[in-house]
């Protein structure tokens, strides 16, 4: 574990831990301290508005694990996202801040500024491309002349994909070149979860996706070259007979990240690029006509701000113990209800998995068409409150213990903006998630 300094009591901050995911990632990090070797405890504390909110979350990880000491042993740290100063002296406390406070593009910015300005490395779960993005391009440069570390989408977005392509790159013999990789969520006979912060994040990110279009432009980059024999994506919706369900490509953030992993192994390490495309299982023939019906209305309404409005306006209510957040447009119209029901979310499950191609070993790329195939899987908990939990919390116990296998320009000139895969890539992280409840392995091909 890295020592704590005199000036910063504390390895981890979980900012945001009364929020719903926060108070997962507090159990999963209490979870850990106690994994820690006794020579060299995790000392973390939590920050938030409500020191109020804060103590009850506490007590409530304490009853949960039988952990009576979390109330009186961990810090509480009150910090405001729209009070700057506030978020300064929580910085100036941590080694890492895992920042749990999203919509991140409402959110997360005055939280990557503090840490920054004041020296802490910052971990994230954003799935929201348009702010990944733009804090690469605002604050690399920013990051590395501070030698801080901002790791976003260190969730089941993005993980997963952007972890599974590395693995899937190292298991395979020879020149890896494309990787389709499809996603498939089980979930009990009561459906699966979500949250209303995501929901917003969807809304939002899809009304201002010509912004992410522009931003792009603003790198300036080239094209990533591609290796081998060029992958023509498929059709917007097609049966898989991968998965034996219907599939569309993936909205979320993977292919961004991925590709931004790729052009980081490529300009830094050298590696030859992967291409890259992304599905998501969505059913049967029902399934697909509902999703179609509710994406038509959604398209529609996402283009005006009434709508917009509308697809946002939240009801919340407490029933039998357990909390539920639907919107009222997406539960009618796209069949689905965002709930923050622990029923549901111990019966959902995720597996990502990959249908990679390329050349053997001594083969030549540039000489005809792919002549190897590997499959291979990442499985987990239910996406948004178990994988993205434990992703989470070892991208920042990673961070913290192998901090000099993290990309570096010299000796001296550390830290920038990252992906998980770049960030990670010369780590164990991979190792650590599989032993945490995110299982990476190699698969027949059929």
């Amino acid at each position: 574990m890295a020592s704590v300094t005199s000036s910063r009591p504390f390895h981890l901050i979980i900012f945001g831990a009364s929020g719903f995911t926060g108070q997962f990632v507090v159990q999963e990090v209490a979870r850990c301290a106690a994994e820690s070797p006794g020579g060299s405890p995790l000392k973390w504390a939590v920050a938030g508005r409500s020191r109020q909110r804060l103590e009850e979350v506490l007590k409530q990880a304490a009853e949960r694990l039988s952990m009576p000491e979390l109330t009186t042993d961990i810090d509480i740290i009150v910090a405001d996202v729209s009070i700057e100063e506030s978020l300064s002296i929580m910085c100036q406390q941590g080694l890492v801040i895992l920042n749990c406070v999203g919509p991140y593009r409402f959110y997360g910015e005055p939280v990557v500024k503090a840490c920054v300005e004041n020296g802490a490395h910052y971990i994230d779960i954003c799935g929201e491309p348009q702010f990944l993005e733009r804090m690469q391009l605002e604050y690399h440069t920013k990051a590395l002349d501070r030698g801080v570390y901002v790791i976003g989408s260190c969730g089941f977005d993005s993980i997963p994909a952007d972890l599974g392509i590395l693995y899937t790159n190292r298991q395979f013999r020879g020149t890896l070149t494309a990787v389709e990789s499809f996603l498939n969520i089980s979930s009990g006979p009561k459906g699966a979860s979500g949250h209303d912060a995501t929901w917003q994040s969807a809304v939002y990110g899809f009304a201002d996706s010509r912004s992410l279009r522009q931003l792009r432009k603003k790198f300036g980059h080239k094209p990533l070259p591609v290796v081998g024999a060029k992958v023509h994506k498929r059709g917007f919706v097609f049966f898989s007979k991968e998965i034996e369900q219907y599939v569309i490509p993936f909205m979320g953030s993977d292919p961004s990240v991925v590709k931004r992993t790729q052009r980081f192994l490529y300009e830094e390490e050298h590696h030859s690029p992967v291409q890259y495309s992304a599905y998501v299982g969505v059913g049967g023939i029902f399934s697909l006509v509902k999703l179609f019906c509710g994406g038509l209305l959604f398209w529609f309404m996402v283009k005006f701000s009434l709508g917009r409005r509308l697809l946002t306006t939240v009801t919340t209510s407490v029933t039998h113990h357990r909390h539920y957040v639907t919107s009222t447009f997406f539960a009618v119209f796209m069949f689905c209800s965002i709930t923050h029901s622990g029923e549901l979310i111990e019966d959902t499950c995720f597996s990502l998995t990959f249908f990679g191609e390329g050349y053997s070993e001594g083969t030549d790329p540039a000489q005809g068409r792919p002549n190897a195939k590997i499959c291979t899987q990442v499985i987990g908990g239910e996406p948004g409150y178990v994988a993205t939990v434990s992703a989470m919390v070892q991208a920042a116990v990673t961070l913290l213990n192998e901090l000099h296998s993290l990309p570096r320009r010299s000796d001296t000139h550390v830290g920038g903006v990252y992906t998980p895969g770049a960030a990670f890539y010369k780590t164990t992280l991979i190792d650590r998630l599989h032993n945490h409840g995110i299982k990476f392995s190699v698969r027949t091909f059929q």
